[in-house]
């Protein structure tokens, strides 16, 4: 498996209430609306947008990914609305020890909906499915426990903490670790 197999035409995926989508510069206004939130943007790794133009500038990077067969976000879309919510991804993958980490950002006003682990249950689900994962982690700041329940929810487990293990807006931050295996799936 190659990363431009999945990546060189990015699928849509559907859930019972989200798609998971190719983000274009017709998402721009409804991700500027989430991402120039700093309650959003605090336990993450990116700046706050400050304008429409640092969002345009951000999804001009992933068309150039989408184009180069390079990993890139799915955009979260509620189906009810049509409107972008978040996004979701691998952000990083390694085809040849089958281990993948995910990432996920969603708008302030679908918090605590469960719309988050729908999306990171599909994503695990595709990537043990179609990707030939064994593990799939992801890692949050410490303190960011509403990243902790959607990676609980979607059967992640708690491996440890890495102490001051990334340099983050002018700070070392500890991040947990958390991971799924794919035969902790099967049965489910």
């Amino acid at each position: 498996m190659r990363i431009e197999d999945i990546y060189g035409d990015l699928p849509r995926m559907e859930t019972e209430r989200l798609t998971l989508r190719k983000i274009g510069f017709h998402d721009a206004e409804d991700m500027f609306s989430y991402a120039s939130n700093e309650e959003v943007s605090k336990y993450l790794t990116w700046e706050t947008h400050k304008s429409i133009e640092d969002t345009k500038g951000f999804i001009d990077f992933i068309l150039t990914q989408y184009e180069s067969g390079n990993i890139a976000p799915w955009g979260i879309e509620l189906k009810k609305t049509g409107k972008l919510i978040g996004t979701i991804d691998f952000v990083s993958w390694n085809p040849r020890h089958k281990v993948a980490e995910l990432g996920f950002v969603i708008a302030k006003e679908q918090w605590g909906k469960g719309l988050t682990t729908e999306a990171a249950t599909k994503l695990i689900q595709f990537g043990f499915e179609r990707m030939d994962l064994i593990r799939i982690q992801a890692r949050c700041f410490s303190e960011n426990i509403r990243s902790e329940r959607v990676m609980e929810k979607a059967g992640m487990h708690l491996e440890g903490i890495l102490r001051k293990a990334m340099f983050v807006k002018g700070r070392h931050r500890d991040l947990k670790m958390y991971s799924i295996m794919r035969d902790e799936t099967r049965g489910k």
